[in-house]
């Protein structure tokens, strides 16, 4: 009885954690849903360079994901919300970034786990290069602002 039992279980932990994912998160942005963390580094203006740490979550539906990215270092901080829809492999959207009070667009190309997009808003421009490959994501903003950009790494 108890090894039944604990072959019962096994199945279900197999199942539930290593099973493909159902349709609800089929799509392009399928393998980002979750939350990350992780950290990496920040350029400024001024040359300087800093480490930074960093939290993001992505809530998938399909061709469509809400994003929020929140990342600080010693004196930078910067919280990310953006909205984004893949229409065969043109991504569009809308981004905010709270602390700063700046709203803009999303524009560019993805699929197959690497999306390439520009940010761009009233005197901000910035190219963000994002790759995700099973629990690993690399983040490459560069800018043309205050913030020259960040490279950042992340897990779940």
């Amino acid at each position: 009885m108890t090894r039944r039992l604990l072959t019962a279980a096994a199945v279900l932990l197999f199942t539930t954690f290593f099973s493909p994912p159902s349709q609800a998160q089929s799509g392009p942005f399928a393998g980002m849903a979750g939350r990350w963390a992780g950290g990496g580094s920040i350029s400024l203006e001024d040359g300087s360079t800093e480490r930074i740490r960093c939290r993001a979550t992505y809530a998938v539906s399909g061709p469509q994901m809400q994003l929020n990215l929140l990342c600080a270092s010693d004196s930078y901080r910067f919280d990310l919300q953006g909205e984004v829809v893949d229409e065969g492999g043109v991504i569009t959207g809308n981004w905010s970034e709270s602390s700063r009070g700046i709203t803009g667009t999303l524009q560019g190309r993805g699929g197959g786990g690497r999306f390439d997009v520009a940010a761009n808003a009233a005197g901000f421009n910035a190219q963000i290069s994002l790759t995700t490959r099973g629990n690993r994501q690399s983040v490459v903003i560069r800018g043309d602002s205050q913030f020259r950009g960040a490279t950042i790494t992340l897990s779940r």
